[in-house]
């Protein structure tokens, strides 16, 4: 006779968590593989895998922490920046994982940067007001690749972006009650969708045409980036539900405001 396995409340939240933001991922990266470069890049610089490891952590932590968490994460969407600035140089020339290498190289040094440095709020906003439009002005070259004809997606797909995401949520939550606000806010915005869409799609439509799309997502990544600012700054005096409730519309707004400039230009 079988013993009923003991119902462990934290576990069967855990999964939810992981279940949910896998799916939330899955499909915003569908979505993205269906379109063309610029509205691939609008989709996957929303906040479709931190926005909701950022609303879990906040069912567990105060305003202090959110607050700390989101300064420490607009860092770590500067190595995002520098990750998708090393991506689509490498790309150009390189097969996938050398080129993904290159990436997370770029990535990592930044992200360790900004821990040990810490920067305050001034120092974050001027940087990132600088630093995307500069990033954007570089990479204009790369945004017009042509995108070939697309082969079926591979078996893979879909699970390695749902374990990815999932294993993501995992861990950011799992840490976050005895890493501090700085190290969970750095790891609470991992590229996990840029990655996923990288490694399906350069190997389908090639390097750099998947750098198009890279390259494409700049501007979207600084939108977020103030978007984490935005949520910063407000997470204290006004709480962090407001604050994250202001955070996602300016980040939805700012996407779609770049797709309207982008066709009219």
């Amino acid at each position: 006779m079988l013993l009923p396995l003991p119902f462990d409340p934290a576990i069967a939240l855990l999964l939810v968590k992981m279940l949910t933001t896998a799916a939330i991922v899955v499909l915003a990266s569908l979505i993205a593989e269906r379109t063309g470069p610029l509205v691939a890049a609008m989709v996957a610089t929303l906040p479709v895998s931190a926005g909701p490891i950022y609303t879990f952590l906040a069912m567990e932590h105060q305003d202090p922490f959110i607050a700390g968490a989101m300064l420490a994460s607009s860092g770590a969407n500067l190595a995002t920046a520098a990750y998708s600035i090393a991506y689509v140089m490498a790309a150009q020339h390189m097969r996938t994982l050398p080129a993904l290498g290159a990436a997370f190289g770029g990535w990592a040094v930044t992200l360790m940067s900004f821990a040990y440095l810490s920067p305050p709020f001034w120092v974050m906003l001027a940087v990132t007001l600088l630093v995307f439009p500069l990033a954007h002005r570089g990479l204009r070259a790369h945004l017009n690749a042509p995108v070939p004809a697309k082969a079926d997606r591979p078996w893979f797909a879909i699970p390695l972006r749902a374990a990815g995401v999932a294993t993501l949520v995992a861990f950011v939550t799992s840490i976050s009650a005895w890493a501090g606000s700085q190290w969970t806010g750095l790891f609470a915005t991992f590229p996990v969708v840029l990655t996923s869409l990288i490694v399906i799609l350069h190997p389908r439509i090639g390097g750099r045409a998947t750098a198009a799309m890279i390259a494409s997502g700049i501007l979207g990544l600084m939108g977020f980036g103030l978007a984490l600012l935005l949520a910063h700054a407000l997470a204290v005096p006004l709480g962090r539900w407001p604050a994250l409730g202001l955070a996602l519309p300016w980040c939805i707004s700012w996407n779609l405001a770049l797709l309207a400039w982008s066709r009219r230009a």
